[in-house]
């Protein structure tokens, strides 16, 4: 079966500070993590093509991402960052496409789960750039925590046009063991059929020292009854994975998780559903 990895990250310290990697809980991913520290993990994986999502909100970081993208045998697309709220958002994003890398340019994100505000995604200016998102041809993947899962469902009815890509399945509070309200919004959410979810992040939101597969089984389960496999794409959020599991610990979850499907189902989660989101077989 071909798998693509529709999530993970890269970041060199020595080029750009990750200021997010605070605290000593985190200090196992405090350091350089490069395509070439993927690509043997990803190989022995089997992981055919990948989509490489943005770290921090700087603009030069996209740029960067879409060179590695264009040298690279692995990532077939990037996820980039770009201000939303800038009046000339359209313009900025057809530069980038103008870029060396540039056709690999998939999508935008931005971190909505630092925003203080719940309801960011629905200021006028944030719209506004959504909207030159969606006539960028690209997807709008969400960052968020559960508390801004309502944000998103107004969000993405009011634009019918844009496909939104739900990452970590909203972040649950799986460490806590509680589903609601996080599986009555994530349904919301998946009623409407232009929202996508991602199958990633799920054991960096459990327990990291004691998380089992049937802690998390819950969680991908509501998300498969609620978007289905055509909407659900596999993601190892790689190196942040790190966290509570390998990169191989990961893809053997995910693969346990969607035992129960035919096999027509799970090649959709773990490669049609990214390949056809994100265009990667255009590439």
């Amino acid at each position: 079966m071909t798998l693509v990895d529709a999530h993970h990250h890269v970041w060199d310290l020595a080029v750009r500070d990750q200021d997010w990697i605070t605290g000593p809980e985190l200090a196992p991913i405090r350091r350089d993590f490069t395509l070439a520290d993927l690509e043997p993990e990803a190989r022995a994986a089997e992981v055919s093509a990948t989509v490489l999502v943005q770290t921090v909100t700087v603009a030069d970081e996209t740029p960067e991402f879409l060179a590695l993208a264009a040298a690279s045998d692995l990532v077939a697309g990037v996820v980039g960052w770009t201000d939303l709220t800038a009046p000339d958002v359209a313009d900025e994003l057809a530069r980038l496409r103008e870029l060396p890398g540039g056709a690999h340019l998939v999508g935008i994100r931005h971190q909505v789960q630092g925003e203080p505000d719940p309801g960011w995604l629905l200021r006028p200016d944030v719209r506004r750039g959504l909207v030159a998102v969606a006539g960028a041809g690209l997807a709008y993947d969400l960052v968020v925590k559960p508390h801004q899962l309502a944000a998103c469902v107004q969000a993405a009815a009011g634009l019918p046009e844009l496909t939104f890509v739900l990452d970590h399945l909203g972040k649950p509070a799986i460490a806590d063991g509680g589903l609601e309200p996080w599986a009555f919004d994530v349904r919301a959410l998946a009623a409407l059929p232009n929202t996508v979810a991602k199958l990633s992040g799920l054991a960096t939101e459990a327990d990291w020292a004691r998380w089992t597969v049937r802690d998390l089984r819950p969680y991908a389960e509501t998300a498969l009854e609620a978007f289905g496999p055509a909407r659900l794409m596999f993601g190892s959020d790689w190196p942040v994975c790190r966290l509570a599991a390998s990169y191989g610990e990961v893809l053997d979850t995910a693969r346990e998780l969607t035992a129960g499907l035919d096999e027509s189902e799970r090649r959709e989660i773990f490669a049609g559903t990214a390949r056809r989101v994100y265009g990667l077989s255009a590439l």
